[in-house]
């Protein structure tokens, strides 16, 4: 027996035609091709603003500088974990493994440089990258849990659930409010 197909009713069936992918991949659409164009600027850990964390990401491990290296970034945008190669940077990927208050709502990725004169010199860059996979948004939900005393993840954590409400994810109470 086959079910007919009424698209007035799509709203009740759920297709699983494919490994489920993070609700960015349906929210947005921009992330419909795993290409996009970014702004991208440079960080090093001897930042006045970043002196207090060291060599140290938002996870706690490392700053990675070498075919893996580390990226921060608005993790309502692209979520703790999230892998992307940029053109023209053969054998190298970066990883999302940090964020900082003055990329909330910019859409810019940081792009990690272990010193100052490289961190200078690679300045403000437009450049073409390409989502090799997706982070999660329930792990960057998770890392900011406890962290909701500074604005800037209080931004994140309600662009995160703003783009997981427009996926039809439904959200708990405990997703966001155990942390207040």
């Amino acid at each position: 027996m086959s079910v007919p197909f009424r698209p007035s009713a799509i709203k009740r069936y759920t297709f699983m035609l494919e490994e489920p992918r993070p609700p960015l991949m349906l929210a947005s659409a921009m992330s419909r091709s795993s290409q996009m164009r970014v702004r991208t600027t440079a960080y090093t850990h001897s930042e006045s603003d970043h002196i207090a964390y060291g060599v140290k990401s938002a996870l706690g491990t490392d700053l990675r500088f070498g075919t893996v290296r580390s990226a921060a970034a608005d993790w309502s945008r692209y979520p703790v974990g999230t892998v992307f190669r940029i053109s023209g940077q053969p054998g190298i990927v970066y990883v999302v493994d940090d964020y900082g208050s003055a990329l909330v709502g910019t859409g810019t990725i940081d792009l990690y440089k272990p010193s100052r004169s490289m961190m200078n010199n690679w300045g403000v860059r437009h450049v073409d990258i390409e989502v090799i996979q997706w982070g999660s948004f329930e792990k960057s939900m998770e890392l900011m849990r406890d962290r909701t005393k500074w604005r800037h993840v209080r931004a994140m954590m309600d662009g995160i659930e703003a783009r997981l409400r427009t996926a039809g994810v439904p959200m708990t109470q405990s997703h966001y409010t155990a942390a207040l």
